[in-house]
């Protein structure tokens, strides 16, 4: 924009005040020359309007109209050129152009009303090429932004300040908090949630514009692929500029592009993610480490629980993890919901759905302790790279919880899932529904989860130790022979196992399941 007072200066005394003192301020939208005694239609408003004076009329109330229709029309100031039909400026048209706020000027005797035009041409040129620069300047810092690991927040925070305004990030689904900057507009945030949400139901896909508190508000949605990822709020106090919309436009696209490129990598990485807990249940623990660190997706943890949960419908696996974080154990607590619902080592096979759980992390919440229910959107890996939350509601809260119902295993090493895997499937598709229950809910799984224990004890070789003893069916001398160890070594060491298990092993239905499990797994 080019103001009266940028132009009033650059001609020096070709256009000057026609009262003394420097012309204000005020933004033209144009330079127009006219000898109609009305030129209201060919008017837009913010004008300088430049004229000989011949439709002035010669009287003070045709001088009068004149003035009192252009500022009816918006005009911003009258440059009164000398020379043609008058030689001074008349008493009245200073009189009547101060009475309806039309700053008059002076365009002296042989200056062409042409240099006047040119110069405000020029002069828009120059400005709209310093803008230009500037809102390439900015935007090529928001895309910038964009690629910080915070580029959200970055982001958010650059438009606010390209705008002189405030600005929010609202996700689309529930559960991920909002993005605002400055924090001085956290107050607008609950009427926001509150239109965004209409917005969402109504599935709008193009710029939306609402008052809260007076002012206007311009939301626009961030498109992925047809689906609305969230809605970016603008309240700017003042009409956006064409320059403004189109830092705003980049700001979308990239914002966008972000979100695109987050699917892409929640989507890889669920796809490494079933592909390590598949070589894991299958006893390929090694393969399972070299794709993990090939895919980025950190070091596996080396002791786990394994849950099984059964899948009511074809079409309920997103929303299953969010279904089992509310089932219940035996003793009224829940399992751990965090764990389960950040799992990226899951997949699912005949109709059950299995998640490997870092142990250290898995444990139960006790009853009347829960916690909140966690954000379902995200995957996050257990260790290395953070993986960005996903679609909102990409698991959901889900209304299969009724016929959903799990089983999971005790700790167990990398190694011990494969044996487990079995049993743990019979567990889970025979648990009731709405519960969690463990192995030793089932005998066979029972016996699985005792070979485990056995099988991670470190000072001793425990598993060796019983399955001789069990082959000889407590026949203390074969059994030290076979192990090559003294029988006193032999009698410790069945003590040991027995502390661990919490059984005695000479019970004969203890020592028929524990067996059967040696014997499935070749021992």
């Amino acid at each position: 924009m080019v103001s009266l007072a940028q132009l009033s200066n650059e001609l020096g005394d070709a256009l000057r005040p026609a009262a003394p003192g420097p012309a204000p301020g005020i933004q033209l939208s144009g330079v127009h020359v006219s000898e109609l005694a009305d030129p209201g239609a060919y008017l837009e408003g913010g004008e300088l309007l430049l004229t000989t004076g011949i439709p002035l009329g010669g009287t003070a109330d045709a001088v009068d109209d004149y003035v009192r229709r252009l500022a009816a029309k918006g005009v911003a100031a009258l440059g009164l050129g000398l020379g043609e039909g008058l030689d001074t400026v008349p008493p009245e048209l200073v009189r009547a152009c101060s009475a309806e706020g039309v700053e008059l000027l002076v365009v002296p005797d042989g200056v062409p009303f042409l240099d006047v035009s040119r110069m405000f041409w020029e002069l828009a040129s120059r400005s709209d090429q310093a803008g230009l620069i500037a809102n390439l300047g900015t935007q090529t810092a928001l895309a910038r932004a964009t690629m910080r690991a915070d580029a959200l927040p970055s982001v958010v925070k650059g438009l606010a300040q390209a705008l002189g305004g405030w600005v929010a990030y609202l996700p689309a689904g529930d559960g991920t908090e909002a993005t605002v900057w400055p924090a001085s507009a956290l107050s607008l945030l609950p009427h926001l949630k509150l239109e965004t949400t209409r917005l969402n139901v109504a599935g709008t896909h193009s710029a939306a514009t609402f008052w809260l508190h007076g002012t206007p508000v311009v939301e626009y949605p961030i498109l992925v692929g047809g689906r609305i990822d969230g809605f970016l709020a603008i309240g700017s106090g003042r009409t956006l500029t064409k320059a403004d919309r189109q830092i705003i436009t980049t700001v979308c696209v990239l914002l966008a592009l972000k979100a695109q490129q987050r699917d892409e990598l929640l989507g890889t990485t669920a796809v490494l993610g079933s592909v390590v807990a598949k070589l894991i249940a299958r006893g390929q623990v090694e393969a399972a480490r070299l794709v993990a660190g090939d895919g980025n997706l950190g070091p596996l943890p080396e002791r786990v629980r394994v849950l099984a949960a059964r899948i009511p419908t074809a079409d309920s696996l997103p929303t299953l993890a969010g279904a089992v974080s509310r089932l219940q154990l035996a003793d009224g607590g829940s399992p751990p919901a965090a764990a389960v619902a950040s799992c990226i080592l899951r997949y699912d096979e005949d109709a059950v759905a299995y998640f490997v759980l870092d142990a250290g992390l898995a444990q139960p919440e006790p009853a009347g302790l829960q916690g909140d229910e966690p954000d379902d959107g995200g995957l996050l890996a257990w260790a290395g790279p953070a993986v960005p939350a996903g679609p909102a509601g990409a698991l959901g809260s889900g209304t299969a919880d009724v016929e959903t119902a799990a089983a999971w295993t005790e700790p167990l090493t990398l190694e011990d899932v494969a044996g487990a895997m079995a049993a743990l499937r019979r567990a889970a598709v025979a648990a009731p529904a709405g519960a969690l229950v463990g192995m030793a809910a089932d005998d066979e799984a029972r016996a699985d989860a005792w070979i485990a224990t056995l099988a991670a004890y470190p000072r001793a070789e425990l598993l060796e130790t019983v399955a001789a003893y069990l082959r000889h069916q407590g026949r203390w001398e074969d059994a030290s022979r076979q192990l090559n160890v003294h029988r006193n070594s032999l009698r410790h060491r069945m003590a040991v196992a027995e502390r661990l298990l919490g059984v005695a092993l000479d019970d004969p239905d203890v020592a028929a399941h524990l067996w059967l499990a040696l014997r499935r797994r070749g021992l």
